[in-house]
């Protein structure tokens, strides 16, 4: 899954992609280099970021979408927490809605998604981007990240969601410190148990800074592949949503063809 932030303060590389033209042509790179998803996203979610309207996050949202969408032949994620934003982006033809409350935040969510037959991907997280940060003190991450996403899923198949349509999302980095964050990606086999395909985002996370040593989130591309190669083999059935697709595309091509040779 390639990331295209068309936000101006992303904590990566927001402002890059604000321009229709811009968008496109970073959509076609991560295209070119192997994407299978391309998630697109109005509204900074990084630790601090406050809340846009609605309107803010469309009108950044849909020309994009739109010129995506015409263009390039990949299923499209849109990062949302909004019900009306989901449900203008299906229109447009986005296909899954990638939302850091579980579907919680807006309480038309749930009920919209499943109108539209949307696929979902549910994450962890506890209070809002704004807040979350200070909300990280768990008595046992694993055990409270595994009940609150069994909680939410069932949430969805309650409300007509398919089960086939859940995806499940740990939240790394998202009200989290590096132990907890680790902690999550050794133990991805329980959240394996809920029988769902996993999505992992640790591409360029602020953890992997913290560890190698690198301030900026530009500079951690090897961090973040050999975090994701690390997890691939505790957890088979992933997706990977990442800055970097050339990269992670190279790695996950060699770790595949060592694992197959006998």
């Amino acid at each position: 899954m390639g990331i295209i932030n068309l936000t101006p303060d992303s904590f990566s590389d927001g402002g890059r992609y604000v321009s229709v033209t811009a968008a496109l042509a970073h959509a076609r790179r991560l295209w070119a280099e192997g994407a299978d998803i391309l998630d697109l996203g109005a509204e900074s979610t990084r630790p601090g970021a406050m809340e846009v309207s609605v309107e803010e996050e469309l009108e950044r949202l849909l020309p994009a979408l739109e010129a995506i969408r015409a263009e390039i032949p990949l299923p499209i994620s849109v990062d949302t927490r909004k019900a009306a934003v989901m449900r203008a982006a299906h229109a447009y033809g986005a296909s899954l809605i990638n939302d850091v409350s579980a579907l919680s935040f807006d309480p038309d969510a749930l009920a919209t998604v499943a109108e539209l037959g949307l696929d979902v991907c549910l994450m962890h997280m506890r209070g809002t981007p704004a807040t979350m940060q200070t909300l990280t003190a768990y008595e046992n991450v694993l055990t409270e990240v595994h009940d609150y996403l069994a909680q939410r899923r069932d949430a969805c198949l309650q409300a007509g969601i398919r089960a086939e349509s859940i995806v499940l999302d740990p939240g790394i980095g998202f009200a989290k410190e590096q132990a907890d964050n680790i902690r999550l990606l050794r133990h991805l086999d329980r959240l394996a148990t809920l029988g769902h395909p996993i999505l992992l985002g640790v591409s360029r996370k602020r953890f992997l800074g913290e560890i190698a040593g690198v301030e900026n989130p530009g500079e951690r591309v090897v961090a973040s592949v050999a975090a994701l190669l690390w997890t691939r083999q505790r957890c088979r059935s992933a997706i990977y949503r990442v800055h970097d697709v050339a990269a992670t595309r190279q790695a996950l091509n060699i770790w595949e063809a060592m694992e197959a040779t006998g």
